[in-house]
């Protein structure tokens, strides 16, 4: 089964919460307060207040305005969070050059900004975040006011120490960013395996619930599909040939002959002992699985893809005829004249394509496909065969959900797209890799009997049913 366990969300998709930023800047002005005051009236230093309260109480002002305009679990684009962690950066300059620059001891909060870039923005935002952080620290290296000091005197850094902040700043802007990435990166894989992994788990409730519901089913339905049989004999020795009703007591006496040949095969799904069909052609497989569906009205044509040669054979495995015979009999369910089925193959894969012309897959859901309790679509076509009732048409969503489960237990990967306009429809594609289901029979060149490639159906672990 095909697991999305490889790739984390794209990172465009990544933001940080308003609260997050709002409660972090909340933490700033308070820092930045306390700073300011502390320098002024406790240490008793010559400062700028006017000028540094009010950055503080832009940044302030800026918290309001986001909390009363937006609600606190809102979450803005990449690009406007890495705007606001821009403000954040230029507003801490602006306070660095009024109190000393990079002389100032709380230079390094600079970084502070990137890390949070680092940890929930794409790599790109992060890097123009470090470039600005790299340009602020450049130009208050030369341009900033003296550092608040005791009265009647300047203290003045030594270019060089003032070079080495500079060096110091850039170097753990880079360590820590990087750093900071990679730990949330990996975080985010695990947290991604785990709920793929999940979502896999529940994949396994939800057949195994379906297990027991087959089985429930084959039980209580055996006898009333018994007395149906038995009554379609019975009313097929009475009716005269030429009788108008004949075909319809037919039809339905072979109707019921196929239910509880449906119902004997659940039970044994994946059982089946070896026998001289075990092995087919694939078109002749799919012949198999498109047969019980030419009854109704809708024509089936099988063939293989222009300029196919050498046809493989392949296991006739039976999780692989209900996965494609699922396909086919809702293909057939929605089509309005014709249902297409087409083998191709090359020297790594096997491809089925399933096309009908019915309405094609509903467009909102066909991300969704193979859930279980999501339909495949959304209304029948007016020539559509019809079913019991209105509320059976539209479907649980399980028929899918266990077929495509089935078929990616065979090592199938499935696709779902709609046929292009002018056209209308839906196409199935199910490919395989050769390997995994192929049954090589013919002689090598050395008269040595090729060896079976691989048994369809194994999935790993062996698990081969419902």
């Amino acid at each position: 089964m095909s697991l999305p366990l490889d790739r984390s969300p794209p990172f465009g998709r990544r933001s940080v919460r308003l609260d997050t930023l709002i409660r972090l800047r909340w933490l700033a002005v308070a820092g930045q307060t306390a700073a300011v005051v502390s320098v002024a009236f406790g240490l008793d230093f010559p400062v700028q207040m006017g000028w540094c309260l009010a950055l503080i109480a832009v940044s302030a002002w800026l918290n309001l305005i986001l909390r009363l305009r937006y609600p606190p679990s809102r979450r803005f684009t990449a690009q406007v969070t890495a705007v606001l962690l821009g403000y954040d950066i230029l507003q801490l300059a602006a306070l660095l050059y009024l109190t000393g620059g990079l002389q100032n001891p709380f230079a390094f909060l600079l970084i502070a900004p990137v890390m949070i870039s680092a940890t929930a923005l794409p790599p790109r935002k992060t890097l123009a975040l470090g470039a600005l952080v790299v340009i602020v620290a450049t130009l208050l290296v030369f341009f900033h006011q003296p550092l608040p000091w005791w009265p009647d005197e300047t203290l003045r850094m030594p270019l060089l120490y003032v070079a080495g902040v500079w060096v110091a700043l850039t170097s753990s802007l880079v360590f820590m960013s990087v750093y900071a990435f990679r730990v949330s990166e990996e975080a985010r894989q695990l947290a991604d395996a785990l709920t793929a992994t999940e979502l896999v788990l529940a994949r396994e409730q939800h057949l195994n619930a379906l297990d027991g519901m087959a089985a429930a089913a084959a039980h209580e339905l055996g006898t009333p599909l018994a007395t149906i049989a038995l009554v379609a004999r019975e009313l097929e020795r009475e009716l005269e040939p030429d009788d108008p009703r004949a075909e319809d007591v037919h039809l339905l006496s072979t109707q019921s002959e196929r239910c509880r040949d449906i119902l004997r095969k659940l039970t044994s799904l994946g059982n089946d002992p070896e026998s001289p069909l075990d092995r087919m052609a694939v078109t002749q497989l799919l012949e198999e699985i498109a047969s019980p569906h030419r009854d109704f009205g809708v024509a089936i044509g099988i063939e293989r893809a222009a300029g196919m040669r050498g046809e493989p054979t392949v296991t006739r495995n039976p999780a692989i005829l209900y996965g494609l015979g699922n396909l086919v009999e809702n293909a057939v369910d929605y089509a309005e004249t014709a249902v297409d089925i087409t083998a191709e193959w090359t020297d790594d894969t096997i491809v089925v394509t399933v096309r009908d012309d019915g309405p094609g897959f509903a467009v909102e859901i066909i991300e969704r496909l193979g859930d279980p309790y999501v339909t495949t679509r959304a209304s029948r076509p007016a020539g559509a065969r019809e079913e019991t009732d209105a509320s059976e048409a539209g479907g649980l969503g399980l028929g899918f959900f266990i077929a495509k489960t089935l078929l990616e237990r065979t090592g199938a990967s499935l696709s779902l797209t709609n046929r292009p306009s002018p056209a209308h429809g839906a196409v199935v594609r199910v490919a395989w890799p050769r390997d995994a289901i192929e049954v090589e029979r013919t002689a090598r060149p050395d008269g040595e009997t090729a060896r079976r490639l691989g048994v369809a159906g194994a999935s790993p672990g062996g698990i081969d049913t419902l």
